[in-house]
């Protein structure tokens, strides 16, 4: 009966000496955080995104999709402000109608710059949905 003990906590001991470094993997992820900035973009683009001006129920826009996400080449300029991670998006949504049908379709583009560990947004050009290459 000890010996089961003594596994056990020597499993958890291992586990938790493991976990530290998951941590340490997720934080030097450069991309770590777009997930949420990508949804802070869909809030901004659903508040002021002349598609979604008409509001129904509260709503102005439905049917948000993130089309592509590509990793954007980094100068060495950039590299030395901090740089670390650049990304390009595009997302696609439409208008709600009073009858709750689907409306106009509109499209986003923007770029995600990461640097000194915060990311900033910034409007792109178009690019290709299916790539995200520029058009």
């Amino acid at each position: 009966m000890l010996r089961v003990f003594a596994v056990a906590g020597l499993s958890l001991t291992l586990l938790a000496a493991c976990s530290p470094g998951a941590d340490k993997a997720a934080s030097a992820d450069p991309n770590a955080g777009l997930d949420s900035e990508i949804l802070a973009w869909r809030t901004d683009l659903e508040a002021s995104h002349p598609t979604c001006a008409a509001k129904v129920e509260g709503k102005g826009c439905q049917d948000f999709q993130v089309m592509c996400k590509g990793l954007q080449e980094i100068s060495a300029d950039e590299t030395a402000k901090g740089v670390a991670s650049k990304v390009v998006a595009a997302m696609t949504f439409a208008s709600r109608n009073p009858d709750g049908s689907t409306g106009k379709s509109g499209s986003a583009f923007a770029v995600f710059t990461k640097a000194n560990g915060a990311w900033a947004r910034a409007e792109s050009p178009p690019v290709n949905m299916r790539t995200c290459a520029p058009l």
